[in-house]
């Protein structure tokens, strides 16, 4: 039970830091968007190096001990692209004008934290055929904000199930191993929580409505890996309620292939949008050569 806490623990933190996001954004005099491109440069090196050099691995090793050599890796690497599969429906399923990556610019961040800035004009006309795909634009009333902000936070919110279950899984698995994802997860979050504040705070004029819808999007990372535990134990666990080892070898494969979807799909192109010159490619190595030396200590 403890270590059903412990790793309950470590989904909340990684998940409330979009809380920290909100809150940078309203007391940072200036948003460090290096900071940010290198700690989600940061945030991809960890999971990209622990899903193919630890998770796939366990999944792996698990699975050939119950299904033989031949078809416990074929089972894995089955598993794997099923993990990806599931977070492209997700994705599928989210309207791309939500995006929950989206960048703001440093004049539409300014008014969050200075009352004095003046506020972009939301209102005013703009023409869409000049204007790149993905980019952000200020043809928003305040009703349209309201609602991109609340698409933005249940965007988010989804996607955090599937992530809550990877840093929970891996910290129930192995609590060192959880710690490192749970804080890659945490970096990966902080960008997120601002993309919820800033239209909710221009569509409603409070710093307070703009934290606390922040701040519940990443409060669905715990929930879901909550009940997809619970649904795991009682439906898969059998009699005695602990999960058998073929089971936890296929989640383990799942989760590689979410992680490495979000971190290629998500995270390195939210660094390089953040970023300059080679801020992205220096977070990923940077993140890789950490995760790797924590494994070789923890050894």
């Amino acid at each position: 039970m403890d270590n059903v806490l412990y790793a309950l623990g470590l989904t909340m933190f990684a998940g409330l830091a979009t809380g920290i996001g909100s809150v940078l954004a309203f007391a940072a005099k200036r948003t460090n968007y290096r900071f940010l491109s290198i700690s989600t440069g940061f945030s991809a090196g960890v999971m990209l190096y622990v899903s193919f050099v630890e998770i796939f691995i366990k999944g792996a090793d698990a699975l050939v001990v119950s299904y033989g050599e031949y078809w416990g890796h074929w089972i894995n690497a089955l598993s794997f692209f099923c993990g990806i599969l599931l977070i492209v429906v997700i994705d599928t399923c989210i309207p791309s004008a939500e995006n929950p990556h989206e960048t703001y610019s440093i004049e539409e961040i300014e008014p969050l934290h200075d009352d004095s800035a003046p506020l972009p004009d939301f209102t005013a006309e703009v023409d869409d055929s000049n204007i790149a795909s993905g980019a952000h634009t200020h043809g928003h009333n305040h009703t349209k904000l309201m609602r991109m902000g609340l698409f933005t936070a249940l965007a988010i919110g989804i996607h955090n199930f599937p992530e809550g279950l990877a840093t929970f899984l891996a910290a129930l698995q192995d609590p060192d191993l959880g710690i490192a994802i749970a804080i890659a997860v945490a970096l990966h979050n902080i960008p997120e929580g601002i993309s919820v504040s800033v239209p909710i705070y221009y569509a409603t004029g409070s710093r307070k409505k703009a934290f606390i819808y922040s701040f519940l999007s990443g409060l669905s990372e715990p929930i879901g890996a909550g009940i997809a535990y619970l649904g795991i134990r009682f439906f898969l666990g059998g009699d005695s309620g602990v999960i058998p080892p073929q089971v936890m070898g296929i989640l383990f494969g799942g989760v590689a292939g979410i992680m490495v979807y979000i971190s290629l799909d998500e995270l390195l192109p939210t660094s390089r949008a953040y970023g300059k010159g080679h801020d992205s490619l220096f977070g990923l190595i940077g993140g890789m050569f950490v995760m790797a030396l924590s494994l070789l200590l923890m050894k």
